[in-house]
């Protein structure tokens, strides 16, 4: 049994630590405490392989900019065979508030990109999903001006949180079907 967790983001230091970035940052915490270094360059992405609780565990971060991630998703996905079902993807929501998580099995890309791309290049929107609450902009803010912008210092700390939960789930994930997790995450 493989698994792929994917965390959507855009490559490079001016995206580093934004609200559309913070899928990469839940990949970096996983990675840390799995202890998997992301050190391999294809599939245009960087990724990591490790073994955990006995599965065969692919992190990956896409460098395609976030609306083209499919690009580096489904590449990855042909070449070591892994099915849709043991595909989780982590990305930024703005329907839902900082500080919470939504897991879903299937879904409309909802306006994300990285999730349009997803979809378009694995040939379904039914795949494992961790949606990570960044709210909505304040009035008169553009959402890109919005999502490409950093956390306040306060939401900082509920994201670390958040960030923690996204590593819990996909531990979870490991042991259990997707929709036990989502049961115990979607509180």
């Amino acid at each position: 049994m493989m698994k792929l967790i994917v965390g959507l983001g855009n490559p490079g230091k001016p995206y580093d630590r934004t609200r559309h970035n913070i899928g990469f940052e839940v990949i970096d915490a996983i990675s840390q405490k799995w202890g998997i270094s992301l050190n391999q360059s294809k599939f245009k992405g960087i990724y990591g392989v490790g073994h955990i609780q006995g599965e065969k565990v692919f992190l990956l971060k896409p460098l395609t900019y976030m609306n083209l991630s499919g690009e580096s998703i489904r590449p990855l996905m042909d070449y070591y065979d892994i099915d849709i079902e043991d595909l989780v993807v982590i990305y930024d929501d703005l329907d839902l508030p900082v500080g919470r998580i939504r897991l879903r099995q299937k879904g409309s890309a909802g306006g994300h990109n990285g999730i349009k791309s997803t979809i378009a290049h694995i040939g379904t929107p039914e795949f494992n999903r961790i949606r990570v609450g960044i709210d909505r902009p304040p009035s008169g803010m553009k959402v890109p001006d919005y999502v490409l912008g950093k956390f306040s210092a306060e939401e900082q700390e509920e994201m670390k949180e958040m960030i923690k939960k996204c590593t819990e789930a996909c531990e979870d994930w490991l042991e259990k079907p997707f929709l036990q997790v989502m049961n115990v995450y979607n509180q």
